[in-house]
């Protein structure tokens, strides 16, 4: 197995709560870590019919058998068994007895904070990270491969073409997670729904203008948008805006949680089409804010990441707040560096009382510079 950064925080979690719940987008390897970092915990999947009917018609009977150490793999489909759970928690002190996973976030989270709270420890596990690939000496040799291919393990552990892997999560996801969150009459339109929104990764969200494009309302759109992001396809950065006055943007940025997948949906077949494409600066963005949010992800935090954009559209891409002080990121696609790049840096960093020190530069290039102005880095550098 290629060895997850996540897995400390699980293990931490496990020590100090009788349940963690793991959860994650399909196939990012949930169920892989929990083997192999409880490898003496009775492992139960409720993807198979026969234990999920059981499950769901005898709970008592089922925990009893999965005994007061097991893994419960894709736990969405037996929501109801958590109020059983509870009981058997309650029963003993003992920690990191119940292992659940699940790949539906939205559905699980509603249960979880009804039944567990306080009694379970939660955390997030996304595709591979740059740095996991990097440590296991497979890493895509090129910026374009990496954001080509994307971080899904079975990619890297099959040697599967991301294009025929894509093309089969797509369909599955739409067939499976999809119609089981919520119904959906006409899946095409959905899918065109998804194509769409990777058009507009890096953008300011506009709920009228992509209800216009697909054909539907604007509140099918907000129902779709949390379709995806229960299923952990996309994800909505917000505006930061404390302490600002009202000329600032409060609407949300797009982004895809793999850019594998989002170059699929854009019809891209081959990394060299992302030389000269028009949605390359707007995936690497996505891929850099990406690797910030899995390594928060994959340190057991939440991340505490904004994007600050004011109506004269000066815009920092991503701005951290960490431990009182605040960092300011910009991200450029170029390979090479240029002065302007720290502009934007200079107007905002000193409005928001921003160091110097904490003011950076994530672009394509192999350059790493401080400056008086802020710090040049590399997006490997960034990634590792």
């Amino acid at each position: 197995m290629i060895p997850r950064k996540l897995e400390q925080a699980l293990l931490h979690r496990a020590s100090k709560y009788p349940a963690v719940f793991l959860t994650g987008p399909r196939q990012s390897g949930k169920t892989t870590l929990l083997k192999y970092s409880f490898p003496k915990h009775q492992f139960v999947s409720l993807e198979d019919p026969d234990l999920r009917e059981f499950a769901l018609s005898d709970p008592r009977g089922f925990l009893k058998f999965i005994g007061d150490a097991a893994i419960i793999d894709e736990a969405q489909n037996a929501p109801e068994l958590f109020s059983y759970l509870l009981g058997k928690i309650d029963a003993s002190s003992k920690t990191g007895r119940y292992l659940l996973s699940g790949s539906q976030n939205f559905l699980l989270m509603e249960k979880v904070s009804q039944t567990l709270a306080g009694r379970v420890g939660v955390l997030n596990l996304l595709p591979f990270s740059h740095g996991e690939l990097t440590d296991a000496q497979i890493a895509p040799a090129t910026l374009d491969g990496w954001l080509f291919s994307g971080a899904y393990p079975r990619i890297y552990d099959q040697n599967i073409e991301p294009s025929l892997f894509y093309a089969d999560y797509t369909r599955t996801y739409v067939e499976r997670d999809v119609r089981s969150i919520q119904s959906i009459e006409n899946v095409n339109t959905f899918v065109r729904f998804v194509r769409l929104c990777a058009g507009r990764i890096g953008q300011i969200l506009n709920y009228q203008s992509l209800a216009n494009d697909c054909g539907i309302s604007v509140i099918t759109v907000r129902k779709w948008l949390s379709i995806l992001e229960a299923s952990f396809v996309a994800y909505l950065l917000p505006p930061y805006y404390k302490n600002f006055n009202k000329r600032l943007i409060k609407s949300s940025k797009l982004y895809f949680h793999d850019t594998g997948l989002a170059c699929y949906l854009l019809g891209l077949s081959n990394s060299a089409q992302l030389d000269l494409h028009y949605m390359r600066g707007a995936l690497f963005e996505n891929m850099v804010i990406n690797e910030y949010m899995k390594s928060r992800y994959n340190a057991g935090f939440q991340p505490n990441a904004y994007f600050w954009r004011d109506s004269n559209k000066q815009e920092i891409d991503l701005l951290i707040e960490h431990d009182g002080k605040t960092t300011l990121i910009e991200i450029k696609s170029s390979q090479t560096f240029q002065q302007r790049f720290f502009s934007t840096l200079d107007k905002v960093g000193g409005l928001m009382q921003a160091a110097p020190e904490n003011r950076y530069v994530i672009y394509a290039g192999d350059m790493h510079l401080s400056k008086e102005r802020g710090t040049l880095v590399p997006w490997q550098d960034f990634c590792v």
